[in-house]
């Protein structure tokens, strides 16, 4: 498989994937681990409410190969408490809290998820992005040796539909951040490329077997000229999830 393509699930932590996805005697503490030999990334939404412990993180990056990514979602104090103004402190606790994954090369993005209440704003869009530690594009792949600390990839999932238009997409562009493609049941997202990497997250219920051949080609196409792309099924408390996004892993190849 491409090392391009990142595909996933947001979490691992459910006991009730086994005994189709983590074998029935598998202890909790090595659920991690397991899903690692399986699946190449997963997405990390307990950063949501939590600055994760620099302990936990080095037990994650010593739990998975190289190779392996953790995309982050930001904390919910950026996005929904100050809602993107007056954050600089905050954003650099943040980053400053995911920096062992960046230095270990297993950080894939940060997802920027907005409230589904916060409308368009190009204006706090272009000053929150210029607060970003500005990075080269293409500077280094996750999953790599360490040697380099990768480039901030960013990904942002808007909620409110008055984002889906050419000043926002001109924006994220100018900063090469990704428009993060988001499917649930009552909305698709435009699959709009603004930057060197493409994120999607597949959130609807259900996905039939030629639904995730299509996901899987649509994943081909988007790592077309050695584009990164990461790409997480939605985690429901059951193991298909797993079981689709390992099958698209593969389909992907």
């Amino acid at each position: 498989m491409s090392n391009t393509v990142f595909i996933g699930t947001s979490g691992w932590a459910y006991a009730a994937w086994k005994p189709l996805f983590f074998p029935e005697k598998l202890p909790q503490k090595k659920f991690l681990q397991h899903y690692a030999t399986r699946l190449n990334a997963v997405e990390v939404n307990y950063s949501f409410r939590h600055f994760i412990a620099e302990n936990t993180l080095r037990n994650w990056i010593a739990e998975t190969p190289p190779g392996f990514a953790f995309c982050v979602k930001a904390h919910q104090a950026i996005t929904h408490i100050r809602r993107l103004k007056n954050v600089e402190e905050l954003l650099r606790r943040f980053l400053d809290s995911i920096q062992p994954l960046a230095v270990e090369g297993k950080l894939g993005a940060v997802l920027f998820q907005l409230p589904p209440n916060l409308k368009a704003d190009v204006v706090l869009l272009e000053e929150f992005l210029a607060q970003l530690p500005k990075t080269k594009k293409r500077e280094a792949a996750p999953g790599g040796d360490g040697s380099l600390t990768p480039a901030l990839r960013t990904a942002f999932e808007f909620r409110h539909d008055s984002w889906f238009a050419d000043p926002v997409f001109e924006v994220l562009g100018r900063h090469n951040a990704a428009l993060c493609v988001a499917e649930s049941d009552d909305r698709i997202v435009p699959d709009t490329r603004t930057a060197d990497f493409s994120y999607y997250r597949f959130r609807r219920s259900e996905y039939s077997a030629s639904e995730r051949r299509e996901i899987a080609r649509r994943l081909r196409q988007a790592a077309q000229g050695e584009r990164y792309v990461f790409a997480f099924l939605k985690h429901e408390e059951k193991p298909e999830s797993a079981l689709w996004a390992e099958e698209t892993m593969k389909l992907a190849a």
